[in-house]
């Protein structure tokens, strides 16, 4: 049975403090001529719960259309600046490395569940060298719900399309910085692993329900313990 692990993003893998504010500020007055006054939170939720909370902070009614505008923007923000990434950004200390090792494995299955948009998640890894190793076709993106549980649901039925065979709860990990991420494998009765990049404690993980928590990913050994239960 092959393992089907999930990866989150920022602060898992890799951090670029300042461009996400930056960028929601320049599509929002894009989308709807709005400056942005207020800013909502951003660690562990997904581009839909954030740009719903946006347009309400900014007193602008959150329809359909209006968060595609805004999606859209987003994107060719993203598209424009990337090349910022490099300079504001890195990869966390053995991200690569797990990847890396993760993908010699034939038993391993490797993708993402990330609250960013799918073009954005690109841009991201692909700045610091990360995406290699990453299947984006089976992903699960912040477009899909403001929850971030639905995320999940949505990579492991890409994930199952794909291979031609399901992927039962007891073969999928997840592995993110924050409770939303813990919580949201744990929905699915998946493994959930927390890393302590972010801003969430060790502690937090813990309180949260991981079945394990690394510090970070530099030991390369124990990151595949943790993903293999061995």
């Amino acid at each position: 049975m092959k393992t089907l692990v999930l990866w989150d993003i920022d602060q898992t893998l890799m951090e670029a403090r300042g461009l996400g504010h930056s960028w929601y500020s320049t599509a929002l007055q894009a989308a709807t001529g709005a400056e942005m006054r207020h800013v909502p939170s951003f660690p562990g939720r997904t581009e839909m719960a954030i740009s719903h909370e946006l347009l309400v902070l900014h007193d602008i009614e959150p329809t359909d259309d209006q968060i595609a505008a805004l999606h859209r923007e987003l994107v060719a923000v993203a598209h424009r600046e990337h090349g910022l990434l490099a300079e504001h950004g890195r990869a966390l200390a053995g991200a690569a490395e797990a990847l890396a090792a993760l993908a010699a494995r034939d038993d391993v299955v490797q993708s993402v569940v990330t609250g960013n948009l799918v073009e954005i998640a690109r841009y991201k890894l692909a700045a610091y060298g990360l995406d290699p190793h990453v299947d984006f076709d089976i992903g699960g993106y912040g477009s899909l719900s403001p929850d971030r549980p639905a995320l999940v649901i949505e990579a492991i039925r890409r994930a199952t399309t794909k291979h031609g065979h399901e992927f039962p709860a007891e073969s999928v990990v997840v592995l993110g910085d924050t409770p939303h991420d813990i919580t949201a494998a744990l929905h699915h009765g998946a493994t959930a692993i927390g890393v302590a990049t972010g801003r969430s404690t060790v502690a937090d993980l813990e309180a949260a329900g991981a079945h394990t928590v690394l510090a970070d990913l530099t030991d390369t050994a124990a990151v595949l313990a943790a993903v293999l239960r061995t």
